[in-house]
């Protein structure tokens, strides 16, 4: 039987915690922030946890 592969771009994206939950990075941090209030670019430096949902997708993706 082959090994399962990780999804090298979930890899990249997502952490598990030690709790179990995942944790994520925040979306429009790229490009382009100087027409974004100062509050969300400050509230965008926080990592976000994944919802519970999505939780075993992206642990399996994981490995």
């Amino acid at each position: 039987m082959p090994k399962m592969k990780s999804v090298k771009g979930a890899v990249k994206r997502f952490k598990v915690k030690k709790n179990g939950t995942v944790k994520r990075g925040t979306a429009y941090r790229s490009h382009i922030l100087t027409k974004q209030d100062p509050a969300t670019r400050t509230k965008q430096h926080k990592s976000k946890i994944i919802a519970k949902v999505d939780e075993k997708n992206v642990k399996a993706m994981i490995n």
